[in-house]
């Protein structure tokens, strides 16, 4: 039922939307320079953001676990051999990207088209603080997110001959594989000033996905009064979960517990 809904909706608006040609019911080539066009992608790949942030939360949570470092080796390295995760990371990241500068195009392009803001009364009282500032919040997201890419990712994925290899005990036998724990750690032990900038860079995505997450399901279909309601709840529960959960990990390190 939630399937057709969602595909009555999204197409009952494409119909209606400015790309489509009525006569010859076809969807004209001009997709992404109508609102719905831009709309439906920006959901598409905030869905992208969604995802990624997920799993990496999964992989990136078992820092806490074991102190050995051994469970975040063995994922970590499940992740950078698995067929399946190669194929599915670089997409999502791509999603991630393109939403990334699709929303700066999107800002200028009304930016231009409404060189004149509206009138601060007329704003929506129910509109949020974080709707209001997605930009904002969006452009702070991707500074930490260069941050965190620079210090962990480039070189896990280009230089994991500088972070040694561990034998971990895997399926009865020892397999060698990159100490990426040993990264991870060092750095949150060793400097205060990163585990700060991490927490608030958590704290500015769980914000960012308040509006997001609903805001993508609500462009395509789920708009009604019932499901605007539940996916409010789902989005601020989510986002929390996203907030907490990456904070959590610098302040494990930040505080001690690791040792």
């Amino acid at each position: 039922m939630l399937v057709l809904t969602l595909e009555s909706t999204f197409v009952g608006k494409l119909k209606n939307s400015a790309f489509f040609d009525k006569q010859n019911g076809k969807l004209m080539s001009k997709f992404l320079s109508a609102s719905i066009g831009r709309k439906i992608l920006m959901s598409v790949t905030g869905l992208f953001l969604v995802i990624f942030v997920a799993v990496h939360l999964c992989l990136n949570i078992l820092l806490i676990f074991d102190n050995s470092g051994d469970l975040f080796n063995m994922a970590a390295h499940f992740m950078a051999t698995n067929p399946l995760i190669k194929v599915m990371e670089p997409v999502l990241a791509l999603g991630f990207f393109v939403h990334i500068i699709w929303s700066f195009i999107v800002t200028l392009q009304n930016m231009k088209a409404r060189p004149i803001s509206y009138n601060v009364g007329n704003k929506s009282k129910t509109t949020s603080w974080a709707s209001k500032n997605m930009l904002i919040l969006g452009s702070l997201v991707l500074v930490f997110l260069v941050i965190h890419l620079m210090n962990f990712f480039l070189k896990i994925k280009f230089n994991s001959a500088s972070l040694g290899e561990v034998e971990v005990m895997q399926a009865g036998s020892l397999v060698k594989m990159e100490n990426a724990y040993a990264l991870v750690s060092t750095l949150f032990i060793n400097s205060s000033l990163y585990c700060i900038i991490y927490i608030v860079g958590a704290v500015l995505l769980g914000l960012h996905l308040t509006h997001g997450f609903w805001s993508a399901f609500q462009t395509i279909g789920l708009n009604n009064k019932i499901w605007k309601s539940r996916l409010g709840i789902i989005a601020i529960a989510y986002a929390i979960i996203i907030a907490v959960g990456y904070s959590v990990i610098p302040l494990y390190f930040m505080l001690g517990f690791s040792k």
